[in-house]
C-alpha cells in the first residue's frame, strides 16, 4: 500500500516537472525556434516577413497620398499659373511626378551555380563571383544619373535623392522593400547619352569583364516610350530646397 503511494506520488511529480518545462520553454521561447542556436539563421525569415509589411504599408501610404493630393488641388483651384508651376517644380524635383519618354532598363543577374571559368587565365569561381553585388548595381546606378536620365527606377521603386540601393547576400533591400535577382533598372532619358554613360563607367567595365569569364548577367534594351511612376513612400526629411 504505502509502495503504491509512493509510486503514485513520483508519477505526479514527473507530470509537475514536465508541466514546469513546457511553461518554462513557452515563456522563453515566445515563438521563437529555440532549436536554432544561431539567431542570424532566421535573418531572411525576419527580412521577408518585414518586407512585406512594407509593402503593405507602402500600400496604404501611396492610397492616403492621392487623397491628399485630390484635397490639395481642390483646396488650391485659386492658385495663380507662376504658384502652380512652382508646385509643378518641387514636385518634379522631388521625384514625385510621373515621368515619361525615351529610355532603356539594365537586367543583371547571378550567373549559374554551376559555372566554370570560360576565359583562358581566369581562375575557377568562388561563390562570391557568381552573384550581382551592391556595387554592380550603385555603378549602374550612378552612371544613368551620369548620362543625364530624369528619372530612374529599380525594380517597382522610383529613386529619390535619399534612397540606398543596399545589398544583403544577394538579395536586394531597396526603400524597405526585398528583392531577388534578376535586378531591372529602368531609366528615363536619351538612349545614346545613357549607353555611353555605361560604357564610360569603369566599375561596369570590370563587372563586364566578369560577365565574359564566368556568365553573369548582362542586357540593355531600349524604349522609345516608358513611363515611370511618381515616388509615393515615406520621406525623412522635413524641409528640402532644390540647388539652383
Amino acid at each position: 500500500m504505502l509502495r503504491s503511494r509512493l509510486l503514485r506520488l513520483a508519477s505526479l511529480c514527473v507530470f509537475a516537472l514536465a508541466g514546469l518545462l513546457f511553461w518554462v520553454s513557452f515563456e522563453t521561447s515566445q515563438g521563437i525556434d529555440l532549436r536554432s542556436d544561431d539567431p542570424m539563421l532566421r535573418l531572411p525569415d525576419l527580412i521577408a516577413e518585414r518586407s512585406r509589411e512594407n509593402g503593405k504599408l507602402e500600400s496604404s501610404t501611396a492610397e492616403l497620398r492621392e487623397e491628399v493630393k485630390a484635397l490639395t488641388e481642390e483646396r488650391d483651384e485659386g492658385r495663380s499659373p507662376a504658384e502652380r508651376r512652382a508646385a509643378e517644380e518641387l514636385e518634379a524635383a522631388a521625384e514625385a511626378k510621373e515621368v515619361s519618354g525615351e529610355g532603356l532598363t539594365v537586367t543583371l543577374t547571378d550567373a549559374p551555380a554551376d559555372a566554370t571559368a570560360r576565359v583562358p587565365g581566369w581562375p575557377e569561381p568562388e561563390p562570391d563571383f557568381l552573384v550581382i553585388h551592391q556595387q554592380d548595381l550603385q555603378a549602374v546606378v550612378n552612371a544613368l544619373w551620369a548620362g543625364g536620365a530624369e528619372g530612374i527606377q529599380v525594380m517597382d521603386q522610383r529613386l529619390i535623392s535619399t534612397s540606398a540601393v543596399r545589398c544583403v547576400g544577394n538579395t536586394l533591400i531597396l526603400q524597405g522593400r526585398l528583392y531577388s535577382p534578376p535586378y531591372e533598372v529602368t531609366a528615363v532619358g536619351d538612349p545614346d547619352k545613357l549607353r555611353a554613360a555605361l560604357d564610360r563607367a569603369p566599375a561596369i567595365s570590370a563587372y563586364k569583364e566578369y560577365v565574359k569569364a564566368y556568365g553573369l548577367g548582362w542586357d540593355v534594351e531600349e524604349h522609345d516610350e516608358t513611363t515611370l511612376p511618381g515616388y509615393s513612400g515615406t520621406v525623412d526629411l522635413q524641409y528640402a530646397k532644390p540647388v539652383d
